[in-house]
């Protein structure tokens, strides 16, 4: 009899433990956070300056959200918080704080971390390149790249293997955007057009050069802004690559020379 009531208190013993442990298993379950709250959660952090964090919940949306439309509208904030964060003092993953040594200069502090002096002065709020010893500045390291198709009319700015930001932009007429990996070797700002028969000024309504030029180790072929910012998104060009000049001007702060370029069709 006292083998009876041994068993029988151990079999309650662990039905009573089961049952706990679907009950708390259940109540974890619910309160895994919806894409729906994620959401809600990642816009108040927006909205309250918190980009690194909005950023990490906008990305959970990401992984779970099925709505096709959100996912596109999500994609977009992560691309606006990555070049404000970028653009600002804000640590993140790819930084590095310099501290300035005797006989710095800006372009040598580029130059060995293989970014721009642009980006150095827009991430540090510098408003000219006065630097002094002892200062600390906040530098990129990680690589950037950019890739762009055709059929899509897209650019894509990569951060190592991480989407950074997307541009539409237009591309050669009759397919004439060459194909394959290039290099960016040199940057102008408000370039020249040297056209058969003439020369068009910086500036001028004609020269179809925009506001930046980044040039390829192909020649005659590069990146650069536009005058014709309703033909964004066609097959157009002479073989260039156009993009809106406020974008260009970003792209341009961002990337250095030596930037790889890959163009698939």
């Amino acid at each position: 009899m006292k083998k009876v009531q041994i068993i029988i208190v151990s079999l309650i013993i662990l039905l009573v433990g089961f049952s706990a442990f679907i009950f708390f298993s259940g109540d974890k379950e619910k309160r895994i956070p919806s894409p729906s709250s994620l959401f809600k959660e990642a816009r108040e952090k927006l909205e309250n300056n918190e980009l690194l964090e909005a950023k990490d919940l906008y990305r959970k949306v990401l992984e779970e959200s099925e709505n096709i439309e959100q996912l596109r509208e999500i994609q977009d904030k992560i691309e606006t918080i990555n070049v404000d964060i970028l653009f600002s003092p804000r640590k993140d993953e790819c930084t590095t704080i310099y501290e300035v040594k005797p006989n710095d200069a800006l372009f040598k502090i580029a130059r060995k971390f293989n970014t721009t002096v642009n980006l150095i002065k827009r991430a540090n709020n510098l408003t000219s390149d006065i630097i002094r010893p002892g200062q600390e500045l906040k530098i990129n390291n990680c690589k950037f790249s950019i890739v762009v198709d055709k059929s899509q009319n897209i650019l894509f700015l990569k951060r190592g293997d991480e989407l950074f930001k997307t541009y539409r932009v237009s591309t050669g007429k009759n397919n004439n955007t060459p194909t394959g990996t290039f290099k960016i070797i040199n940057k102008l700002e408000n370039p020249t057009w040297y056209k058969t028969g003439a020369v068009i000024p910086p500036g001028s309504p004609e020269n179809i050069l925009g506001s930046r030029w980044m040039g390829f180790d192909t020649s005659g072929y590069g990146i650069h802004g536009t005058t014709e910012p309703q033909d964004l998104g066609k097959q157009i060009t002479l073989g260039c690559i156009r993009m809106r000049n406020d974008e260009v001007e970003e792209l341009y702060d961002i990337v250095p020379v030596g930037t790889e370029v890959t163009i698939v069709d």
